[in-house]
């Protein structure tokens, strides 16, 4: 239970990080210590219409997703949308990331993204570095990461 505790815990504090911009680039392999190089949102708030999916409970799969449409988010300031399409298979989706994720690198039409699942959620990396730019939390993850009022 201790080493549980202590492993989201630091998963946490390295989620924390994301919120801020991205100074130099990760060279640590796990996905927790380049998770401060990364921006994060939810889950709800960041992957949509994923075609795969029928009770919007699944998961959807790992593997490489070949961005097939990149545009600015409807409704969404700062926001790029990239539509994914699967590198086997049909399965579709779009995914809502902050233009500050995408500062250091860009993603273009024609490029493939890594999906990686992770306990947290969705962690999506540019496929030829592995190098992380976005971390999809589960909701309830990222619901812990928000700043909420102590009272002293």
């Amino acid at each position: 239970m201790t080493r549980t505790l202590l492993s989201r815990a630091t998963l946490l504090a390295a989620f924390a990080a994301c919120a801020l911009p991205v100074q130099a680039a990760s060279t640590a392999a796990s996905s927790a210590s380049s998770a401060g190089s990364a921006s994060s949102g939810s889950v709800s708030d960041s992957i949509g219409g994923s075609s795969n999916s029928s009770g919007g409970d699944e998961r959807m799969a790992a593997g490489q997703y070949r961005v097939i449409d990149v545009a600015a988010a409807p409704a969404k300031p700062g926001t790029t949308r990239m539509t994914l399409r699967a590198v086997a298979g049909a399965a579709e989706f779009t995914l809502d990331v902050p233009q500050r994720a995408l500062a250091r690198r860009a993603v273009k039409t024609g490029e493939l993204v890594q999906v990686n699942l992770r306990e947290y959620g969705y962690e999506f990396a540019h496929a030829d570095s592995r190098q992380a730019f976005f971390l999809a939390l589960e909701d309830h993850w990222y619901r812990e990461l928000g700043s909420q009022k102590v009272a002293i």
